[in-house]
């Protein structure tokens, strides 16, 4: 089964008038269980209306501290980021889920040059990012280029101007704002003009190592796009999203007939039979199985299992790349079975 685990809220900060930052007090015995690499995010489980929701937000805080930091912007009719900026308080308790996700940094031992991109509440991960990469090696160095609309609406605003404050000679930030003129700050968007000026003018001095972008999903093309466009590998860059632009499920119109689905998780085996026009999520859901989910749109990777048996093909993937593909992996949140058969596994990913 899935297994969340009660956290207590310690603190509460207003970053921005839409957006708090809500630190989690970790229970000894569960040290290890929520101990994570820089990156990484958790989910929250939240009951809404008699309604169970999940939702995934990004640790903002360093791995080894003894809390756990997540930033949360609140989204228009979002029901829990709404909940949590209005509602939730100090000493309330939370469902978590112990963090997950692939968007990870891992101190290399030596030396580093790092680029982050981030735009709105993208900043979230890259703060556990920039803190890490500052902090593993005396020599490293972390660029980051930051976007939002206003100053007013930038989270962790005061903290970057701390980080700086410590790394002077290592740290080195700008800001982007779209909507107001500020001073040392660049107007507009982040844009391949706004990355060849950072990384090929004001920075053309620094070969960077690696490249992490977060934040909406037509800037993470872009800025991945001009990245290529200059020479950089795919395997030097790194991207979150927080959110994908809906796609028609074009297979489920066509797909016909049954298949006999196996499931594997926690080392039970579960068989049953699915319409080939259901997503395999949510046949498994269906089924009172409690796969492991959160965004069920295909952004996060909580969703992940290995294919044993059969074939199946998703609706979109930005997550899993060609290889793991090839070695049978899939977002079971975006699959839908092609053969009679198919056999899925959780435990082995």
């Amino acid at each position: 089964m899935t297994n969340f685990y009660p956290l207590t809220v310690a603190a509460i900060e207003q970053l921005t008038p839409n957006a708090v930052a809500v630190t989690l007090e970790i229970p000894a015995p569960l040290k290890e269980k929520f101990s994570f690499k820089a990156g990484q995010y958790i989910t929250l489980r939240h009951s809404h209306n008699g309604a169970e929701i999940r939702r995934a937000y990004s640790i903002s805080s360093t791995p080894g501290e003894k809390q756990i930091t997540i930033g949360i912007k609140k989204v228009q009719d979002g029901i829990f980021s709404v909940y949590a900026n209005t509602l939730l308080k100090k000493g309330d308790t939370l469902q978590v889920l112990p963090p997950g996700g692939r968007f990870i940094y891992s101190p290399s031992g030596k030396a580093e040059h790092i680029a982050a991109f981030a735009a709105g509440s993208g900043i979230t991960p890259i703060m556990s990012i920039a803190q890490t990469v500052l902090e593993a090696h005396p020599e490293s160095t972390l660029v980051l280029v930051y976007g939002n609309s206003n100053r007013l609406e930038t989270m962790f605003y005061e903290e970057l101007h701390e980080l700086y404050k410590k790394y002077t000679d290592r740290f080195n930030f700008q800001f982007i704002f779209s909507r107001t003129r500020e001073t040392d700050s660049l107007f507009g968007r982040i844009e391949p003009s706004t990355v060849n000026f950072v990384v090929k003018n004001k920075h053309k001095g620094t070969s960077f190592d690696q490249y992490y972008i977060c934040g909406p999903e037509p800037m993470i093309k872009s800025v991945t796009e001009t990245l290529k466009g200059n020479g950089v590998s795919s395997a030097q860059i790194h991207f979150e999203l927080f959110t994908s632009a809906d796609q028609a499920d074009q297979l489920a119109e066509v797909l016909e007939g049954k298949t006999q689905l196996e499931v594997v998780l926690d080392d039970e085996v579960f068989n049953f039979t699915m319409d080939k026009k259901m997503l395999v999520l949510d046949a498994v859901l269906k089924e009172n199985i409690d796969a492991p989910y959160s965004c069920q749109g295909g952004v996060c990777s909580t969703c992940i299992a290995r294919i044993k048996e059969g074939r199946a093909e998703m609706v979109k993937n930005q997550i899993l790349t060609d290889g793991e593909i090839a070695d049978g992996f899939i977002l079971t949140c975006q699959a839908h079975p092609l053969t009679p058969v198919l056999k899925v596994d959780y435990d082995d990913v």
